[in-house]
């Protein structure tokens, strides 16, 4: 199965027809007739879209700014002291036309994440009470807000796209020298439904690259990669704690030895926690058990071309945001039923921990005991192609590690931004 890179553009052309869907597509929020429609617009630092959703349940959070009574804006600088300086503007439209203000929220340099978005749910949620005041849904706020007990009126609103979001990306690179050249394509493409009760995912991506090297002798080598997966996830909501999908996924690639390979199969996952708090804390399990297809580009060391071999697998995940500090850690077993050696164990541990004010040690690293090589290609790798990362070599283990400790000190003071010759929203700039 040869897939040629123009084969791929094509399609994520054809995609393209439907990618503008994704600033239409509303979300599965309480709709109230009442509530406030809020467009949130920012790609700053911390700014979790899912957290403010979650704390700030009395607005009606859209996708499109077409859709909304108030654009809300953010922007942010990084302050002298090495915090972070948060805009939050709110821009009336609408029946709010012309009504507009801004917050400003402030972090200090010793902040964690969790800190520092917390503090900026609450600015966004004062900023909104002006409005809300306005609405008929100013009664029910508090200094705390309490869902009402029977509910508000659910009113449906029309939406063409049915939650459907669309996302397309697509990019190319082209490099050479005298003895040297190359280009690489690669293109992504995504359709998501998301709601309370079920959701369903599905993502294309493809990544094709030539290179040739010309040598002193005049012989020319050419190194040509590919990898391409799609993959489809149906997830459906039974309780605060359980819920059930189903996973179908292909995968062609050349370091994988992979002509095509192809796998189905459901999969059930617990949270200790409901869902609801996921934002700041998560333990889950998941359990899948699937079916694997292989067809390979080169005979492998077991003498195959295809085989189909069940599986299954176990993963561990567990997550937590706190003023102290994150953790994320998971461990994930892999094992093939034909038989029970052929196996793989990965494990990622990441962890931030505040010592004291202004000192923060930062740890990570993963392990992966890999014993699932069957794959691997017959014939021996050529010294090329090991320089270059063709193919997959043979090995019983995979590791990363790394580390750090930061300390800030000096005035508690940091307020004030000047950003003269800091080289725009991303820093930098060349002094030589």
């Amino acid at each position: 199965m040869n897939l040629h890179p123009l084969k791929l553009t094509v399609l994520l052309a054809l995609c393209a027809l439907f990618s503008w869907a994704d600033a239409n597509a509303q979300e599965p929020a309480d709709t109230t007739q009442e509530a406030l429609f809020v467009f949130e617009d920012c790609n700053a630092r911390n700014c979790d879209f899912d957290h403010f959703r979650r704390e700030i349940t009395w607005v009606n959070w859209v996708r499109d700014r077409q859709d909304s009574d108030i654009h809300l804006l953010i922007t942010a600088q990084q302050t002298g002291g090495g915090g972070w300086t948060y805009t939050v503007d709110y821009i009336g439209r609408g029946d709010f036309e012309g009504i507009n203000k801004s917050l400003l929220y402030t972090s200090s340099n010793t902040d964690t994440d969790a800190e520092i978005r917390d503090g900026l749910t609450r600015t966004i949620a004062v900023g909104l009470v002006q409005f809300v005041e306005a609405t008929p849904l100013a009664p029910q706020l508090e200094i705390v807000y309490r869902e009402p007990s029977a509910g508000f009126a659910q009113v449906d609103e029309e939406d063409p796209w049915n939650l459907w979001v669309f996302r397309l990306s697509a990019s190319g690179e082209i490099e050479g020298e005298q003895q040297e050249k190359g280009y690489s394509l690669r293109g992504s493409a995504s359709a998501d439904r998301v709601s309370e009760e079920f959701k369903i995912n599905f993502f294309l991506f493809g990544r094709y690259s030539h290179d040739e090297f010309t040598f002193d002798e005049g012989d020319v080598y050419i190194n040509e990669t590919h990898d391409y997966t799609a993959r489809l996830l149906m997830v459906w909501s039974l309780t605060d704690h359980w819920s059930l999908g189903g996973v179908t996924s292909a995968n062609r690639s050349t370091f994988l030895n992979r002509d095509l390979a192809v796998a189905a199969g459901p999969t059930v996952e617990y949270n200790i926690f409901p869902y609801q708090e996921s934002t700041r804390r998560s333990i889950t399990f998941r359990y899948t058990i699937d079916v694997a297809a292989f067809n390979y580009e080169l005979e492998t060391i077991e003498g195959k071309t295809e085989e189909i071999l069940p599986r299954h697998s176990l993963l561990v995940a567990a997550a937590i945001q706190q003023p102290w500090g994150e953790v994320f850690g998971s461990v994930e077993g892999i094992q093939y039923l034909h038989d029970p050696q052929t196996h793989r164990i990965n494990t990622r541990l990441d962890f931030e921990y505040r010592l004291f004010r202004g000192l923060n040690f930062n740890i990570g690293g993963s392990f992966d005991r890999i014993k699932d090589q069957f794959y691997l290609p017959a014939e021996d790798l050529t010294e090329e192609e090991i320089l270059l990362r063709r193919r997959q070599r043979e090995t019983d283990y995979r590791f990363s590690l790394d580390a750090g400790l930061s300390f800030r000190f000096g005035s508690k003071f940091a307020n004030i931004v000047n950003p003269r010759m800091s080289g725009g929203r991303r820093g930098g700039g060349r002094f030589f």
